[in-house]
């Protein structure tokens, strides 16, 4: 709800101000559709609010062009040549698997997996953006090919006022205990019950 009222009001010494500008950890999971639409409409607020984004896909292939990726680059060179709204890079990490696992060259996978969630924590540290999406993350995570603690570690104790907001089935639940804000997808009904493929505008 806009400028919704607290249900609790925590007795941690902080005011109103203070607890209200602390970062965010978002998790989305869940089987349902919408889990990184929902991701990319906080991170078109976050470009409103002029804020630096950073987005890294972790299981779409290199060679796909999905619409928000489009749509918020473009957004990025507007902030560019016009200085509206914030600054905004978009990073494939690995190799394009997805959440069935292949059966070849899982190490391969694995490590540019692993290589992707360094660079992630090196832009923690050095506060490189301020809001941060890491799309489908919890599927590396979840086939441990990253260590959860130490993921849950880093953006414990990162520095700053950066948001992340990470997607993916089957977060993990030190992962979800983590996060301040949680929300699960749950299917009701989907196009592809009835064997209708996804549709250029709805699915990407």
């Amino acid at each position: 709800m806009p400028r919704g009222t607290p249900t609790v009001i925590p007795d941690d010494g902080l005011t109103t101000r203070q607890r209200r500008n602390q970062p965010v950890l978002a998790v989305h999971t869940g089987a349902g559709k919408g889990k990184s639409t929902a991701a990319f409409g906080m991170a078109l607020r976050a470009w409103n609010a002029g804020l630096d984004i950073g987005v890294f896909q972790f299981v779409k292939s290199a060679k796909w062009r999905v619409g928000e990726e489009d749509a918020l680059t473009a957004l990025g060179e507007l902030h560019h040549s016009t200085g509206v709204g914030g600054p905004v890079e978009w990073h494939k990490m690995g190799q394009g698997w997805s959440w069935i696992r292949h059966e070849t060259d899982i190490s391969d996978h694995a490590e540019q997996a692993r290589a992707g969630w360094r660079e992630i924590a090196d832009r923690l540290a050095a506060q490189r953006h301020d809001f941060y999406v890491l799309d489908e993350f919890t599927y590396p995570l979840a086939w441990g090919w990253i260590d959860v603690d130490e993921v849950v570690e880093v953006l414990g104790g990162r520095p700053g006022r950066q948001h992340v907001v990470i997607t993916g089935r089957n977060a993990p639940d030190a992962l979800i205990s983590a996060a301040d804000l949680v929300t699960e997808m749950v299917k009701v009904a989907h196009p592809m019950d009835a064997g209708r493929k996804g549709q250029k505008g709805i699915e990407w």
